[in-house]
C-alpha cells in the first residue's frame, strides 16, 4: 500500500492515510503531509500484517485542509467497522447533510466522504449485505467519484454513473487490487486487469 501511494503521490500531497484489515481487526496511520512524511518505518511496522488494506492520499476539494478529513475515514456502526477512501466531489453534499443530521449523524469532518460513510452505514441497518448497503447509497449519490469501502470481510470498490473519476483493477497472484491510476498497479507488481465501467461496483471477498 506504501508503494502504491507513493506512486499515487502527484494526485495529492495534503495528507496521506492507510488502514490495515488483520481479519476484522483495523489498524490505521494517517497524518498532513506527503507519504514518506507520514509514514515512517517504525508506524509501517505498527501496522502489522493483514490480509486487506485500502490507502489514499488526498488533496483538499470539499472540506478544509486538516486533520479530520484525512483518509480513509474509519467508522464504528452497528453492524461492524468500515473504512472508506473517496476521489470526487458531490453535488447534493448538502442535501445528503441535512438528510442525514435529521436522522441523527453527527458529523467530525466537512468533507464529502463522511457523508457517503455514514450514508452506507445508515442503508446497512436494513440491507442483507454490506455490498446492499453500497448500493443502496451509492443510488442517492450525485456528482464525480469513486471509492473503495472496506469492511472486515469484503473490498468494495464503486465508480460513479458518468465514469468521471479514474478507477481501475488489477491482479497479484490471487489479491485484487484497485487504483485510481495503472502507476499504482505497477509500484506494487500487479497486472492490469481493466478500468471499471461507469456505475460498475466489485465485490472482492477476502
Amino acid at each position: 500500500a506504501y508503494y502504491g501511494l507513493f506512486a499515487l503521490q502527484h494526485r495529492g500531497q495534503e495528507s496521506a492515510g492507510i488502514v490495515v484489515n488483520d481479519d476484522g481487526l483495523f489498524r490505521d496511520c494517517r497524518g498532513m503531509g506527503l507519504v514518506n512524511e507520514v509514514f515512517s518505518q517504525e508506524k509501517l511496522q505498527a501496522l502489522g500484517s493483514g490480509n486487506m488494506v485500502v490507502g489514499h492520499v488526498r488533496y483538499a476539494t470539499t472540506g478544509g485542509s486538516n486533520m479530520v478529513n484525512v483518509q480513509p475515514l474509519v467508522i464504528n456502526h452497528h453492524k461492524g467497522r468500515m473504512a472508506l477512501a473517496h476521489n470526487g466531489n458531490l453535488t447534493n453534499s448538502y442535501a445528503l447533510r441535512s438528510q442525514l443530521e435529521e436522522k441523527g449523524s453527527i458529523f467530525h469532518t466537512t468533507s464529502d466522504s463522511e457523508l457517503i460513510a455514514y450514508a452506507i452505514a445508515q442503508a446497512r441497518l436494513h440491507c442483507r449485505s454490506v455490498e446492499d448497503a453500497v448500493c443502496y447509497a451509492a443510488r442517492n449519490l450525485k456528482g464525480a467519484f469513486s471509492l473503495l469501502v472496506m469492511s472486515p470481510q469484503k473490498l468494495i470498490a464503486v465508480r460513479d454513473p458518468w465514469g468521471f473519476r479514474p478507477l481501475c483493477m488489477g491482479r497479484r497472484g490471487d489479491a485484487v487490487v484497485f487504483a485510481s491510476e495503472t502507476c499504482a498497479l505497477n509500484a506494487v507488481g500487479a497486472a492490469f486487469e481493466r478500468e471499471l465501467e461507469p456505475g460498475e461496483i466489485v465485490v472482492a471477498d477476502a
